[in-house]
């Protein structure tokens, strides 16, 4: 292996960064270890310490600095096909190298551990994923495809509710006839006039 190579600043910090969110996709968050992540990086040790005290500041600031957005759904003309972009879009994050770490987050963390990340959880994922939802809500009553009292929190979370569940629990990796059944099964049925 080679041993340390020289960088600083923000080139350093994005090395580690990269190599905390491999660990993680490769050995998840209990058998991940700062010395792994700095062998990764091909730094030492002690870089890392300096810039993170804990595993948890460092995968933290991982998932803060790589999830991908939840970005804007162009409209599809109907609502079917508005949340078929937005499930399809949700569940690319979810997969996404740091999707699939931040799963490994959830997954291995007890009750405990997994506080210190439901903030970047509500910050990365859920907010913005329920922003995308109202608008494409607020569009579909708009056309006249969606009932005028189909917003709130609860209806906005019943996406990500169920992606997680069916992910974490069920082992589910969404594959496009999952979300077409949930689609038609679940979200049509919720929002229609």
């Amino acid at each position: 292996m080679a041993g340390p190579v020289r960088r600083r600043g923000a080139e350093l910090e994005a090395a580690i960064v990269d190599a905390a969110i491999e660990q993680l996709c490769a050995v998840g968050w209990n058998a991940l270890t700062m010395e792994a992540v700095a062998s990764g990086a091909q730094t030492g040790k002690a870089a890392v310490y300096r810039r993170w005290s804990s595993k948890g500041e460092l995968v933290a600031d991982a998932l803060r600095a790589s999830l991908p957005p939840v970005v804007e759904v162009p409209d599809s003309g109907s609502i079917r096909g508005d949340l078929r972009l937005l499930c399809r879009r949700m569940r690319d994050v979810m997969h996404s190298r740091s999707g699939q770490a931040l799963r490994s987050v959830l997954h291995e963390c007890d009750a405990v551990g997994v506080e210190g990340f439901q903030e970047i959880i509500r910050t990365a994922f859920l907010e913005p994923s329920g922003r995308v939802f109202g608008a494409l809500v607020e569009r579909g009553i708009e056309r006249g495809d969606v009932r005028p009292d189909a917003t709130g929190p609860l209806v906005a979370d019943v996406i990500p509710a169920m992606m997680m569940y069916r992910t974490k629990v069920c082992g589910s990796e969404w594959e496009d006839s999952d979300i077409e059944e949930f689609i038609d099964r679940v979200l049509v049925p919720l929002l229609s006039r």
